[in-house]
């Protein structure tokens, strides 16, 4: 990882001092040689009392309870791991104790001997020396010191280049910041690799023009914003626009994560604020990037952390360096959340983050545009229709897309194909929305249950008007699901009226209700239905007004764990009374979108089984072949029963 701090390029750090290496040479060399030099063979204590018998010892020097030596002739010594005796000519071994070195240096100092014929024989003078042989002290002291020596310089070099690289000691790499500059000759991104996000280039288009000509606008006193705030969410393209805005007016980049300021130690994230806005001012004009930054600006004194921990004193000093330019330091602070109701109101404020730019999800147009761009180095075929898949990916982001382009492009290369065709893509958004396929066997009995599941979401949701069209209804398994029914908008919505929600929920009972027709019984496998149903009639009651006996209010309500968020416990603003009202009318849309699906699969209950057994042949159906048994859908247009909701189904709340 790179330092905030511009550095040459190459190896950071002094150079190792030439000396240092060649004295680091010499005493290997030594250490090697003086080893090779001893021939010495290592020799058990009894051997060596037989050669004393045998007088065949010319000398011997004594350490301790060690004995080195040299034989007057070669003798043959069979060590114990070795299949064949070697001969020895020096040796060396060790005396059981200090109290039988004596009577081996009088025996050999005795003038006489007893031979093998039991005669007395004159024994041979024999050198007997108590200090070390020659050598052997310096290589005691070589090898005692040796390592030492490498450690200690080992230490010295890492405490050298860790100060040099850090310019503050070895602890400096935990102070200074870690984000990256980006090269510019590298790779430069402009706004033309942003496709579908139009909205938000035009509102950063005035920071490009701002950071190239800043006295246009302090021409008639106004002032560039200190920082914009990139919200929306993920894979939306909120960190490519902010390397986008750095390529078109050409300053340079640094980014950094907000999770990369804290550390195990207190006072590091503040340490590394500083260090980083020191450098960009010295940089300026220049671009600051923080990715993230809900992950060290969320609200001051939230959870059960306490208000003075690591976290807020990173904010407290990101904070006081925003609030710190001066107008000839410019820096303008990108910053990139999905999470923008966390973030510290101080924060948010204007001197700080003045503009808040949404990145929303593409729209068609978009999304258009985001395949164009990712199909440039696919080979395509000619019945790849990118309109139709991008009129079919209603609620993909960029990434969603990439994603979806680069499924299809793996498993045309596992076909061996030369390009990339439409059933290609088709089973790329197959695998991307259902999730992959599962090899798996199932019993005939639990595969027509599945059947009349799948069937009873896909009939209701064809007969009903005001539903999202039926795209495909499969009972092959796919992620988690043992089938799967999936609807495919046909345009971009940014609201649903009462009646489109209140069709919704039929569609989500439907397979419920199927069950309890044709098996008079209920399974667990309407358990996420019955979940999703549950939270979108709630906030229909609670957010959204669509309930005659509660009425046009909107009750505070959050998705948030309290501990991880803004709220200590649990948040409610009514009663016990209004709870309660407020589950009875949460049942009771229930119970209506329940009777609806199953008075509907009951009068077409000859619909429901030619589906389905269809569906048990065929495992597969499309919209073409339910059309083909069955006629058409019903309309898709309905009267509004209920205003506008600005939400959706399957985010019914509207947040990120």
């Amino acid at each position: 990882m790179l330092c905030l701090r511009d550095r040459p390029n190459g190896p950071v750090g002094a150079p190792t001092p030439p000396w240092l290496w060649v004295a680091l040479v010499i005493v290997v060399v030594l250490f090697i040689w003086l080893n090779q030099g001893r021939n010495e063979v290592e020799v058990n204590y009894s051997w060596f009392q037989d050669q004393v018998a045998d007088d065949n010892v010319e000398s011997i020097w004594i350490q301790g309870t060690e004995v080195r030596g040299v034989l007057r002739q070669k003798a043959e010594y069979h060590p114990p791991k070795l299949p064949s005796p070697k001969p020895v000519k020096q040796f060396y071994t060790y005396f059981p104790s200090e109290y039988s070195i004596q009577p081996v240096i009088d025996q050999l100092r005795s003038p006489y001997r007893i031979d093998k014929d039991g005669k007395k024989v004159e024994r041979q003078h024999v050198r007997i020396e108590t200090n070390p042989p020659p050598g052997a002290g310096s290589l005691v002291w070589i090898t005692m010191l040796l390592p030492t020596f490498l450690i200690v310089a080992l230490i010295y070099f890492m405490m050298r280049r860790a100060r040099d690289q850090f310019d503050g000691g070895i602890l400096g790499s935990f102070v200074k910041s870690p984000a990256k500059r980006h090269d510019k000759s590298k790779q430069r991104t402009t706004f033309d690799e942003v496709a579908g996000l139009e909205n938000a280039k035009a509102e950063l288009q005035e920071i490009v023009e701002f950071l190239k000509n800043p006295d246009k606008f302090q021409r008639l006193g106004g002032r560039i914003p200190k920082g914009v705030l990139l919200n929306g969410p993920p894979g939306t393209g909120k960190t490519l626009l902010a390397r986008a805005v750095a390529g078109e007016a050409g300053v340079p980049f640094f980014s950094i994560s907000g999770s990369e300021f804290i550390q195990m130690f207190v006072g590091v994230g503040a340490s590394r604020v500083r260090d980083m806005f020191k450098t960009a001012k010295e940089n300026s004009p220049c671009i600051l990037f923080i990715d993230e930054i809900d992950a060290v600006g969320r609200v001051r004194g939230a959870g059960l952390g306490g208000g003075h921990d690591e976290r807020e004193q990173t904010l407290n000093q990101i904070l006081t360096e925003m609030d710190g330019f001066t107008p000839s330091e410019t820096v303008i602070v990108l910053a990139a959340t999905n999470r923008p109701d966390v973030l510290d109101p101080a924060l948010l404020r204007p001197g700080r983050f003045d503009r808040h730019v949404t990145v929303d999800l593409p729209t068609k147009k978009g999304r258009l545009e985001i395949l164009k761009v990712h199909t440039r180095n696919v080979p395509l075929a000619d019945d790849v229709d990118l309109e139709a898949i991008a009129r079919g990916t209603v609620g993909m982001s960029g990434a969603d897309l990439a994603n979806l382009v680069n499924e299809a492009a793996l498993l045309a290369t596992r076909e061996d194909k030369e390009k990339v065709d439409a059933l290609d893509f088709e089973a790329a958004r197959d695998k991307v929305i259902m999730g992959a396929k599962r090899e798996e066997f199932i019993t005939e009995k639990d595969k027509r249950a599945t059947a009349y599941h799948e069937v009873g979401h896909a009939l209701v949701g064809w007969l009903t008007p005001g539903t999202d069209p039926v795209h495909k209804v499969t009972i092959i398994p796919r992620g988690r699901s043992l089938g799967v029914t999936q609807f495919l908008p046909e345009e971009d919505r940014l609201g649903y009226t009462e009646s489109q929600v209140r069709a919704r929920l039929s569609v989500l009972l439907g397979g419920r209700a199927a069950e309890r027709l044709v098996y008079n019984d209920l399974s667990t496998g309407a358990a996420q239905d019955l979940e999703q149903a549950t939270r979108l009639a709630r906030r229909m009651v609670t957010q959204w007004g669509m309930s005659e006996r509660i009425g046009p209010v909107s009750f505070r309500g959050t998705d948030e764990h309290p501990f991880l968020g803004r709220e200590i416990a649990e948040p409610r603003d009514h009663s016990e009374h209004t709870a309660q009202i407020i589950d009875e009318e949460v049942g009771r849309i229930l119970r209506e979108a329940d009777e609806r699906a199953f008075h509907l699969l009951e009068e077409h209950r000859d619909d429901l089984e030619r589906l389905t057994e269809a569906l048990i042949e065929r495992e597969v159906l499309t919209v073409a072949e339910i059309e083909e048994l069955i006629g058409k859908r019903a309309g898709v247009e309905v009267e509004a029963r209920g205003g506008e909701v600005v939400a959706s189904l399957d985010n019914p709340d509207g947040k990120a």
